[in-house]
């Protein structure tokens, strides 16, 4: 499951933002206490609403876990993003995710949160990397040219959140993370169409800029002064109907995932693909407005998660590789060898 990332204008004081004392000793986390657990869940409460719903969903054993690492997500996420000194910022969570990886977290719930993961649930290193990246992508102002450098950049802050996600329900295959990430990249493009007045009133854009000099409005001039013209509509139906591609994709790895961990997916990728519903349905203006899904609509769309798996046959034969654009994650993170099929 990949939420991928929105600014969410909420503080989050976290030891991320500053030095703090080694809470052990070098040797690898285990256990998390439940003052720890209870800090995580409250970071997760307080932020996205669509991935909170849908973790509902997952079984008891996995959402501690989502829980630990979401709470990492948002608050490594206001560190860089907050910061005077991005780069600066981004040195200094790096030394922190180094100190978890050897066991020695610093004194703060959502450094020991991380190095549980790592110890105890075998949190691969590259997709945290990967996702700290995108942050700083953001915090620096990265221009986006062309699908591809889009893509670049949900596969940091979306499908590294998949991968990762996959790989602590213990599964490693390669093929089921490719799908994983097109999942991530298919959510942040719906994220990016969704939130184009919005990114841009903050002076984002993640619209291919190419795609919109082809639509005639210039890049530059619509961050200056957002506000919906056709050219812009049809470059986010462009955004829609490439994740609409990838979720596809998507659907077909989630039989190979744990079985009490596949409502929660499809569910969560069911209610961020509805968001390009609602998107398409008031004429793919982003900018006037911003398109969501209501609580009982999740309900729903959660409830044909549940009809569909118990009719769904696994597909057993092989997909398509990852996208080039996310082959960095599945290749460092993937096990070699028989796929890793789930029936919990």
């Amino acid at each position: 499951m990949s939420e991928g990332r929105r600014r969410v204008p909420n503080r989050h004081v976290s030891a991320l933002d500053h030095d703090g004392e080694k809470s052990h000793n070098g040797a690898p986390v285990t256990a998390l206490s439940n003052a720890d657990l209870e800090a995580c869940r409250a970071i997760l409460a307080q932020g996205s609403k669509s991935f909170a719903f849908a973790s509902r969903a997952l079984p008891a054993r996995m959402r501690d876990p989502v829980a630990a690492f979401y709470a990492f997500c948002r608050v490594s996420d206001d560190a860089v993003d907050e910061s005077a000194t991005p780069r600066d910022a981004l040195a200094r969570l790096s030394e922190r995710v180094d100190a978890a990886a050897a066991g020695r977290p610093e004194s703060d719930p959502v450094d020991r949160a991380l190095a549980w993961l790592m110890g105890a649930h075998a949190l691969p290193r590259v997709p945290v990397d990967a996702l700290l990246e995108g942050y700083l992508w953001d915090a620096e102002g990265r221009s986006y040219e062309t699908l591809s450098e889009t893509m670049d950049y949900c596969a940091r802050v979306a499908s590294s959140v998949g991968v990762a996600m996959t790989a602590l329900m213990g599964v490693r295959d390669a093929e089921t993370l490719a799908r994983a990430a097109d999942l991530g990249v298919a959510m942040q493009l719906t994220n990016i169409a969704r939130d184009v007045g919005q990114d841009a009133r903050i002076g984002r854009l993640y619209v291919p800029r190419a795609w919109l000099r082809e639509e005639g409005v210039d890049p530059d001039g619509f961050l200056g002064a957002p506000r919906y013209v056709p050219g812009v509509g049809r470059a986010t139906r462009r955004l829609l109907d490439h994740a609409a591609v990838l979720y596809a994709r998507a659907s077909d790895g989630i039989g190979r995932l744990p079985r009490d961990c596949r409502i929660a997916i499809r569910g969560a990728g069911r209610i961020y693909e509805d968001i390009g519903r609602e998107i398409r349905a008031r004429d793919l203006d982003s900018v006037g407005g911003r398109a969501f899904t209501s609580t009982a609509r999740k309900a729903w769309l959660l409830s044909t998660a549940v009809a569909s798996e118990l009719r769904k046959v696994e597909r057993t034969t092989p997909g398509d590789g990852p996208l080039a654009e996310t082959a960095f994650l599945v290749n460092a993170c993937a096990v070699r060898g028989p796929a890793e099929r789930g029936s919990t």
